[in-house]
């Protein structure tokens, strides 16, 4: 008698654990659906990115692992060519979907972070690698975003790295603006 409740017990811890499972997949979802994106692009706001790279630079203190941020910019291209804005979209979509395909999923965010900037963070990744991503993406952009009436997209890309042996900076804020500051600065990549 004493086994049928030891077997009912084992399923219903079972049956919990499953419960669970399905509770922790349905709430990703839901974030998924949910979470504030730029309706243009589908990338992370710059509030939403500033937050995750918060969560990054804290990470990165903790396990010494260090990561690396890539910024992109179009350097005013709208405002040098005076694009309509439904063009500019377009042109902006493209951009996004260019470095979408060179990013990891699940690993490294992107974010619109300006009219014409973006940013992507790429937690474990070295400086080196986030410079080879960074010639990859201008490359991939130039070949491929189309603007009309056959104008160039020109495309500064900069990169920094965050390294818990590499700063003694005094606060997340100011680590995540000077993480931006270094990348934007190193904008002839």
């Amino acid at each position: 008698m004493w086994y049928f409740t030891w077997i009912l017990g084992l399923l219903l811890a079972c049956s919990l654990g499953i419960m669970n499972v399905l509770r922790l997949e349905a709430q990703e979802t839901w974030d998924k659906e949910h979470i504030a994106l730029d309706p243009l692009t589908r990338l992370l706001t710059k509030n939403l990115m500033l937050g995750r790279l918060k969560e990054k630079v804290e990470n990165s203190k903790r396990n010494g692992f260090p990561f690396s941020i890539l910024f992109i910019s179009l350097k005013d291209f709208k405002a040098r060519n005076n694009l309509p804005a439904f063009e500019m979209d377009a042109i902006l979509r493209s951009v996004a979907d260019c470095f979408n395909d060179d990013i990891r999923a699940g690993v490294d965010i992107a974010a619109r972070m300006d009219e014409q900037d973006f940013l992507i963070a790429m937690p474990g990744s070295p400086l080196k690698k986030a410079e080879e991503i960074a010639v990859r993406v201008k490359k991939e952009i130039t070949e491929r975003v189309k603007a009309p009436d056959s104008l160039i997209v020109e495309v500064a890309t900069g990169v920094a790295e965050y390294s818990a042996y590499s700063t003694n900076l005094a606060t997340t804020a100011h680590e995540v603006d000077e993480l931006i500051r270094v990348a934007t600065e190193k904008g002839g990549l």
